[in-house]
């Protein structure tokens, strides 16, 4: 049988994990087609620090 691990030992390995994946976040960008004036939609997982340059951008 395995052995329970205790709470502090998660908390540990949580903060050993900090660089992944929940500093970062899907986005959806709505992009209009000038000459159809139908829109797409540009989805990208970027850095939560990089959301705004995300819209900026053109």
């Amino acid at each position: 049988m395995a052995k329970k691990v205790s709470k502090n030992a998660r908390v540990a390995q949580r903060a050993a994990n900090a660089g992944s994946g929940k500093d970062h976040v899907r986005v959806v960008k709505s992009i209009k087609d000038p000459n159809t004036g139908k829109y797409s939609y540009k989805e990208v997982i970027v850095h939560k620090d990089q959301v705004e340059d995300f819209f900026k951008n053109k």
